[in-house]
């Protein structure tokens, strides 16, 4: 293996899953924080072909480049992470099992990550996108590969807000909290059993929304438990103290595509 290094945001969304994950491993990789409000992960150093940083759906989600080639996805890099590290267990060993945790993950990617991220960015990010300069925006949006993500970033810099967009989302994060209530009814610790990369994940696109959408968790006992588990494991608190800001839940940048098949 190359030279290893993981450049991230603040500890939250698809960061926050994939520095938890490293932390969970132990592997030895260098992390980088960079400024994603600032384009950041546009202008990676070293890196031959920059449009392999945006053939992810994740939005402005962390990198890991190895030996010079980019990789993305936060699931995909955690479980590369636990194969790399030889099986830490952030994954099922049974075949169902891991299927099983692969499209609890899916669902969390698909829907509940691109809700959480646009109610996100709407609390914290878009002041401070609508305010960088015209010149510099055009700059910074021009760098980005991606149709949809630059979108995404020329709709919060404009400030236009569909209502009904808004209202999806706070439906699909309090239908994200209802399915791990759900899931937690039996009693169980984790999400799928032993603790996974279903709780990594979950919690990282889910805990950011206790403040912004507490609604979700008002009749939700077991979720809120379960979130506080998952916050003293010792892998998240890791991946917590990496923060540069005082609450790196609130800390947003463009995320997912929204989903357009609901």
């Amino acid at each position: 293996m190359g030279e290893a290094v993981l450049y991230h945001g603040e500890p939250n969304g698809a960061s926050l899953t994939v520095l938890a994950a490293l932390a969970e491993t132990g592997l030895d990789i260098s992390c980088r924080p960079i400024e994603l409000l600032a384009g950041a992960r546009h202008h990676l150093p070293g890196l031959a072909e920059p449009i392999a940083l945006d053939l992810g759906i994740e939005g402005e989600g962390p990198v890991l480049v190895i030996g010079g080639e980019a990789m993305t996805e936060s699931v995909f890099l955690a479980q590369y992470l636990d194969e790399l590290a030889g099986g830490c267990g952030l994954q099922p060993d049974d075949a169902y099992a891991h299927w099983d945790m692969l499209m609890w993950c899916r669902q969390i990617t698909e829907r509940l990550s691109p809700a959480a991220a646009l109610l996100g960015n709407l609390a914290s990010a878009q002041a401070a996108i609508a305010a960088i300069p015209a010149d510099r925006f055009a700059a910074l949006t021009g760098a980005i590969v991606s149709d949809d993500l630059r979108g995404r970033w020329q709709a919060l810099h404009s400030g236009v807000v569909d209502p009904a967009q808004v209202a999806d989302s706070e439906a699909k994060v309090d239908a994200a909290a209802q399915r791990c209530e759900d899931k937690l009814a039996d009693g169980r610790d984790w999400l799928m059993g032993p603790f996974s990369i279903a709780d990594l994940v979950t919690y990282s696109w889910l805990a950011g929304m206790e403040s912004i959408r507490p609604a979700a968790f008002a009749c939700r006992p077991l979720t809120r438990a379960w979130l506080a588990r998952v916050a003293a494991r010792p892998c998240v608190v890791t991946a917590l103290s990496l923060a540069t800001v005082s609450e790196p839940l609130r800390s947003w940048a463009p995320g997912p595509e929204i989903n357009r098949w609901g």
